[in-house]
């Protein structure tokens, strides 16, 4: 197996996720500033262009972190489920990190492309820098409103880590390098960031 990594959230959230599970495989570093991601022969691997990827056994290969993520949960079976033990469990899992993608991952991360970063991507995707601002806004309220949901609860679903704190906290670290960071009126999220911090798989 080979897992392709690169910088960025999206490797970090997948390189979490193994840490948190103790999964182990060896690592191809893909350059994704110089454009490697979008040509051959990364392409053959990925016709995507993105990373991360996790090569199989067998040659076939596995993209997008959600679909990575949920398939080392279940061939690592001597550690705890990061989706869920039940099917209610695994449900809420897949609701929020549905969530966290659609209303703050994905505004912020185009808010970032069509701004701060327009210059490395606007030759790779389409971008619209009138947008960017109202992505931003769109992030924020999202987070806000999900400060609100959080309370007192240790973890985004409830009393266990799972891929929707991975993937959030993943994005929220990154985010606060490009001019998007967590608002400490957010005092549940902060605290909750805190914690995932802590965790020695945030090194990963």
């Amino acid at each position: 197996m080979k897992f392709y990594n690169s910088i960025g959230p999206n490797p970090r959230v997948v390189r979490m996720f193994m840490a948190e599970k103790g999964f182990e495989v060896p690592k191809v570093e893909v350059d994704l500033l110089a454009g490697e991601n979008r040509r051959e022969p990364y392409l053959k691997v990925n016709p995507s262009g993105q990373c991360p990827a996790l090569e199989l056994k067998d040659g076939s290969v596995l993209a997008e972190i959600t679909a990575i993520c949920e398939y080392v949960d279940e061939v690592k079976k001597d550690t705890p489920s990061l989706i869920g033990d039940t099917a209610e469990e695994r449900a809420k899992t897949r609701m929020w990190v549905r969530r966290i993608d659609l209303n703050i991952v994905e505004p912020a991360l185009n808010g970032f492309r069509f701004a701060e970063g327009l210059k490395l991507f606007q030759n790779r995707v389409h971008c619209i820098p009138q947008a960017a601002d109202d992505l931003k806004e769109t992030a924020r309220k999202k987070l806000v409103w999900l400060d609100g949901l959080m309370g007192s609860k240790p973890f985004i679903v409830g009393d266990k880590i799972t891929l929707a704190d991975v993937v959030l906290f993943a994005f929220l670290d990154f985010l606060a390098t490009v001019k998007q960071p967590l608002s400490p009126d957010c005092k549940n999220l902060t605290a909750w960031f805190d914690r995932m911090k802590a965790r020695p798989s945030a090194a990963a």
